[in-house]
């Protein structure tokens, strides 16, 4: 066995190398656009499902579960939810300054 350890290489289409660019932008907000619409859908079944079934009254101890899992389940699809739209917002506003930086920028054959 031996002991040398293996330097990771680096691959030509690393993203640290890559700078970003609108489209990739633009391409990966559509993505995160799309699951923060799905679970948008999901979230609202949820809480429809939520909506339509009583809580068990039987015990206090019972209700108090069932209270703090359907807070806990409606809340982190929420939060998740909310993650995917900012997200999305976070790409757009990205991809329109490097639009407005690559505009701004002088040509580098032009003096």
């Amino acid at each position: 066995m031996s002991s040398d350890p293996k330097t990771p290489t680096s691959s030509p289409s690393s993203s640290i190398d890559t700078p970003p660019t609108p489209l990739r932008c633009l391409t990966g907000a559509a993505v995160s656009g799309g699951l923060g619409t799905a679970l948008y859908f999901l979230t609202r079944s949820i809480i429809d499902t939520f909506a339509h079934k009583p809580v068990p009254t039987g015990s206090p101890f019972a209700t108090n579960i069932a209270i703090a899992v359907r807070t806990l389940v409606m809340g982190l699809s929420t939060l998740v939810t909310a993650l995917f739209a900012i997200a999305t917002l976070g790409l757009i506003a990205l991809a329109i300054q490097l639009l407005i930086q690559n505009g701004r920028s002088p040509q580098a054959g032009e003096d």
